[in-house]
């Protein structure tokens, strides 16, 4: 083989690889990963413990994702039969007219004990009110710095939602201001980087989305772009904070590439113990 066939030997090589790289990201993109944990709830009552829950975060419903993955996500999430249904925010990208179509969808979503979601940084920059609006019309129950108490029998445990970090201010005192000061709290928060000042001891489980688990990881374990202030600390998983415990989901959307590598899109079904 002379020099230039080597080099076109090469070249191909190195686009057939690209391609395929490529296309494997698209297809990781539509691979949902239903992830099964069972986490503590400090203080939790024993009427309440076994309670089934599923997150969905970062759906970001848009040019990369369409409304057939949505209700792909709504259907595997209902035949799943949660208690309790929490959405961890950004359910649109690029353009508010993403927004109602992906709502309208996630009004579909069935639970027992509810729905109930929070807002992401996408739903600021692409349209807060009508994300509001939208989710209002579905059903679903917006936590921004507010809380939801279940009781059963006299045993109480509570449901709490703070403003993103980015776009809102969140305020743990606000959003627990009719809960007890011995009531355990599921918190949620969409960006889990909130959690290093989080003080309230109430709170005994966040659970984030944001970081999409890198979206791009690669061998060894390296995620290029992680949207944190602390590394790749809320890259994905179980992660402990300060004071408490995070759930950080790698989400099921994607955003800035369609494309994702070594971090699967994810339903977590979380049972409370």
């Amino acid at each position: 083989m002379n020099r230039r066939q080597f080099m076109r030997a090469t070249i191909a090589g190195l686009g057939a690889t690209a391609m395929a790289g490529t296309c494997y990201g698209f297809f990781e993109a539509g691979w949902i990963e239903v992830s099964e944990t069972t986490l503590p709830l400090p203080g939790l009552p024993a009427t309440f413990r076994g309670t089934r829950v599923v997150f969905l975060t970062d759906i970001h419903h848009g040019p990369y994702t369409d409304l057939a993955y949505v209700q792909n996500i709504v259907r595997t999430t209902n035949l799943l039969e949660p208690d309790l249904i929490l959405l961890g925010g950004d359910y649109s990208l690029r353009d508010a007219k993403y927004i109602a179509p992906c709502l309208d969808m996630l009004g579909n979503l069935r639970a027992p004990m509810g729905v109930f979601g929070v807002m992401g940084n996408h739903d600021a920059w692409h349209g807060l009110q009508q994300t509001k609006d939208g989710l209002r019309h579905a059903g679903i129950h917006e936590l921004s710095n507010d809380c939801q108490i279940f009781e059963r029998g006299g045993d109480r445990f509570v449901l709490a939602g703070v403003e993103d970090l980015w776009t809102g201010v969140p305020h743990i005192g606000d959003a627990l201001r009719t809960a007890r000061r011995d009531d355990p709290v599921l918190l949620l928060a969409h960006n889990p980087d909130y959690c290093e000042t989080l003080k309230d001891r109430r709170v005994g489980l966040v659970l984030s989305g944001h970081t999409h688990g890198g979206q791009m990881v690669f061998p060894g374990g390296i995620a290029p772009f992680v949207p944190s202030w602390y590394g790749d600390k809320y890259l994905r998983g179980v992660v402990k904070a300060p004071e408490t415990t995070v759930l950080v989901s790698r989400g099921l959307g994607t955003s800035m590439l369609p494309t994702r590598c070594g971090s699967r899109p994810e339903i977590n079904v979380v049972t409370l113990i």
